[in-house]
């Protein structure tokens, strides 16, 4: 599994040629570090040693992937919190030290997977020259995305802090992974299809999310929810009921009987979004709904204009990062894709 990653594409065709994919100097593998994972400092434990590099990087959306090794045992440190980066180690061969808990470290081997939270928390790795890895570069905000859009909150520092090792030898992680990989086409360089990208980089998002949450106990179906106080959860009822006619925060509080501000606190706090994220996440979704049922010979313009949109332009950018595909896309997919494409 994954031994043809970043090598070949789904038809065997070879990928990322014409590209620098492999080194001896330090200066390249450093420059390749810092563009692909963040700022870092790295050091040979023999002094003097050069670098026996594989360099391998493709984006597919938002992510990351690179096939790589130092080609030496090398030390890599001082990763950089202002990235906001997270990264996942999948080790395809030898082994890669990492630390978890406290001074506590484990050796990753083959089929072992690592993710830690560099905005949140310091990490180094000691590889042992042997080694080879696909790693994934993650932004903190796409999962903090992921999380809020399928559970309805963001996960605190518990979740974030936690350095972890998950999945063994053929697990569902790696699976998904192999099928990331086998989507690639060597003609695009990618998978050159932006809702098949977007699929696969919510679905590996969704994946890391419950194998983490799982790893530190997190119960990501009742997370915050039960913790919660009344006025959040009621007034998660509210603006999804009210949705349709976009009523203001502060309509909200009103109802609630509380003030704006306590309201925006309570969100902030127990949900790690905004009560204005939350409405325009349901208006959204109200709206996809709507360009799913539309009848015939109606248009994105009317079907917006029918549930308070004014600004086509805005919406259509806040559609397409929500989902992937524009609202005209919405409306011309076939009925029986739409139901599918409505179930995720």
């Amino acid at each position: 599994m994954l031994e043809t990653a970043l090598l070949q594409d789904r038809r065997g065709e070879a990928l990322l040629q014409g590209k620098l994919n492999e080194t001896r100097e330090w200066s390249v593998v450093n420059d390749f570090c810092n563009r692909t994972y963040m700022p870092l400092s790295t050091r040979p434990l023999t002094r003097g040693q050069d670098p026996n590099a594989t360099i391998r990087m493709l984006e597919v959306g938002r992510i990351t992937f690179s096939r790589f090794c130092f080609g030496t045992p090398t030390r890599a440190d001082d990763f950089d919190p202002d990235s906001g980066n997270i990264i996942v180690v999948n080790t395809l061969r030898g082994g890669v030290r990492h630390p978890v808990r406290g001074n506590d470290a484990v050796d990753t081997r083959p089929g072992d997977s690592y993710v830690v939270d560099c905005s949140r928390t310091e990490y180094w790795n000691i590889a042992d020259g042997h080694d080879l890895q696909l790693n994934l570069t993650i932004p903190h905000a796409l999962m903090e995305e992921t999380a809020a859009r399928w559970y309805g909150f963001v996960p605190g520092d518990d979740l974030w802090k936690s350095r972890l090792v998950f999945g063994a030898g053929q697990s569902a992680w790696l699976s998904l992974l192999d099928y990331a990989m086998r989507s690639l086409d060597a003609r695009h360089n990618g998978i050159g299809d932006a809702l098949i990208e977007r699929r696969i980089e919510e679905t590996l998002c969704l994946e890391l999310l419950r194998n983490w949450a799982d790893g530190v106990g997190l119960n990501l179906e009742t997370g915050a929810r039960s913790a919660a106080p009344r006025y959040v959860r009621e007034a998660e009822r509210l603006i999804s009921e009210q949705a349709a006619v976009a009523p203001s925060i502060t309509e909200i509080a009103v109802q609630l009987g509380i003030s704006t501000r306590s309201l925006s606190e309570g969100f902030r706090r127990f949900r790690g979004i905004t009560p204005h994220e939350f409405l325009t996440a349901r208006r959204l979704d109200g709206l996809r709904r709507a360009l799913h049922q539309a009848r015939p010979g109606e248009t994105v313009a009317a079907i917006a204009a029918a549930r308070g949109y004014v600004n086509l332009g805005a919406m259509t950018a806040a559609y397409r990062k929500r989902f992937g595909e524009t609202p005209a896309q919405s409306l011309r997919a076939p009925r029986r894709s739409r139901s599918c494409v409505s179930a995720g």
